[in-house]
């Protein structure tokens, strides 16, 4: 079963972690990665821009239009994903819980369940 992991990221929180954790961040996430793709779990992974760089597509009730966006009134925002596929939900959190922003105040991970896929062939 694949489950999506989102990581929400608060940039207050970044902005404040020393040149050694942000170190062991990235290796953590390294770590994270090699293991899941030795366990043949791991699908994907993506780091997301920074908001600011972000257009929003909408209907005006005519037709779409791009603005520039996310305007949502919230600190923290989806930094990136990893795309897995998994025995069940269990594992999927067992997963999350080893990437290193679960160990993280002000950081959070949010486990979803993927209902529809299409990878193309591309």
């Amino acid at each position: 079963m694949k489950y999506l992991i989102l990581m929400h990221v608060d940039p207050t929180v970044l902005e404040n972690l020393t040149e050694e954790q942000q170190q062991l961040i990235g290796e953590g996430h390294s770590q994270f990665m090699a293991t899941t793709k030795e366990n043949g779990e791991f699908i994907a992974t993506q780091a997301l821009g920074d908001p600011s760089r972000s257009k929003v597509v909408r209907s005006n009730g005519e037709r779409p239009e791009v603005t520039d966006g996310p305007f949502v009134e919230a600190k923290e925002f989806m930094g990136g994903f990893y795309l897995l596929d998994v025995e069940d939900e269990a594992r999927a959190l067992e997963l999350a819980a080893q990437i290193p922003d679960a160990s993280i105040p002000g950081l959070a991970l949010e486990v979803r369940p993927v209902v529809f896929s299409d990878l193309g062939d591309g």
